[in-house]
């Protein structure tokens, strides 16, 4: 077992390392890598690539390192299939052993980067882990959601349903085995099941409130910090004070890792009704045509563009569904990976929010839960709630917090 000589500096060097299998997990840790005080800590931020929206005038070292494609993670998350291979997980133990000795670090900040576990035990580095409050064994849940695997189209959801929490506990362990092999083979112990692996760290930071994810019986070095929320700094496009506020807005994003394909069935359905579109592509294609309803733009602002909005529609994941919330606007979630299945069953539970499946989704299920949505108060009520929730907590500033504890 090797371990990390660090020299004495005057400010503590804290290193981020993010899985860059969506945007999400990259920009978390930058908001929070920002939220450092600079006279008091070096920071340093790794991954497979600097999006200039996110990085600009970063207060920080960044260092390139190896990822999976966002492709190959898309393709066996949909498939229900384990990400990492034990390859993959010794390439990414090397390379960042191999940045531990380069950066020589106080503490590492990771988020989704799951070989980690393995690197800082070896390194003997305190090692906070990033990770929603929704994959905590301690998370308070009545089940797990049937997520959007091909299985469901070729069966049915209900009969999908009835044996899913069968199979549940096989799958959640061919996901960790990997993990604890690699770990064994380096000398150390197994981590558990997939719950425990996502969640393992010295310190595990939660970007959520216990109003909309609770958690029991979880340890003291599960904190919650409160929604990290991010939207890129830009100028509004020139429609923006064009857009007609005499009918309800919808601003429809299905981010970077949302199903494509449904996003026509969306417009078509908004085309039908008597409402405004802010449509953000996020860079993606625009389908050929587009309702005259619909104004759109590559990017948005979308804390601006969920402030203004009745009601926002997304692909379900936590990063647009909390910005969302956090404007008090419930939120409609065409919901593909098991991540956004879980964010959006918790959205759904406080009755902030619908949750539709993407693998199934119809133009006529969309133009129901839009009309059910924008008809009646309850939707809004309950978001109002959340965004009273979460402007009691500051994520930056409880994370400085955390990382103080970390180190000691």
């Amino acid at each position: 077992m090797s371990t990390v000589n660090r020299p004495i500096h005057p400010r503590k060097c804290i290193l981020f390392v993010a899985e860059n299998a969506t945007l999400a997990q990259v920009v978390r840790l930058a908001v929070l890598a920002r939220g450092l005080d600079a006279s008091r800590y070096d920071v340093h931020f790794a991954c497979a690539g600097f999006d200039p929206m996110v990085f600009a005038g970063f207060p920080g070292t960044l260092h390139s390192i190896f990822s999976l494609p966002r492709k190959t993670v898309e393709r066996a998350s949909a498939k229900g299939k384990p990400i990492f291979n034990l390859n993959v997980l010794e390439r990414y133990v090397a390379d960042e052993l191999a940045l531990f000795a380069e950066v020589k670090p106080d503490a590492v900040v990771g988020d989704f980067r799951l070989s980690l576990s393995t690197s800082t035990g070896l390194a003997r580095i305190p090692f906070a882990m990033l990770i929603n409050a929704y994959w905590s064994p301690h998370a308070v849940r009545d089940g797990f959601p049937v997520p959007d695997h091909p299985m469901v189209r070729w069966l049915g959801e209900s009969m999908v349903a009835r044996f899913f929490p069968r199979v549940m506990p096989r799958v959640f362990a061919a996901f960790a085995k990997p993990i604890n092999e690699v770990r064994r083979r380096h000398g150390l112990p197994p981590i558990g099941s997939m719950l425990d692996v996502l969640t393992h760290g010295d310190w595990t930071l939660f970007p959520d409130t216990p109003l909309l994810v609770p958690t029991v019986g979880a340890p003291p070095t599960n904190v919650y910090l409160g929604p990290v929320l991010w939207s890129p700094a830009m100028p509004l496009p020139t429609w923006w004070t064009a857009v007609p506020d005499r009918k309800p807005v919808v601003y429809v994003t299905l981010g970077s890792s949302g199903l494509q394909r449904c996003l026509p069935a969306v417009l078509r359905a908004l085309g039908e009704m008597d409402v405004t579109v802010l449509l953000s592509t996020v860079g993606r294609e625009l389908p050929a045509k587009l309702p005259a309803n619909v104004f759109s733009s590559p990017y948005l602002p979308g804390d601006r563009a969920a402030a203004r909005a009745d009601l926002v529609i997304s692909n379900g994941g936590s990063s647009t569904g909390y910005q969302a919330l956090a404007a008090g606007t419930p939120v409609l979630g065409v919901a593909t990976n098991f991540d956004q299945f879980l964010a959006m069953t918790a959205i759904a539970k406080l009755g902030a929010g619908v949750l539709l499946r993407a693998g199934t989704l119809k133009q006529e299920s969309v133009r129901g839960a839009v009309s059910l949505m924008l008809a009646g108060s309850s939707f809004d009520e309950a978001a109002r709630a959340v965004a009273q929730d979460f402007a009691g907590y500051d994520s930056r500033q409880r994370f400085a917090s955390e990382i103080e504890k970390l180190l000691v």
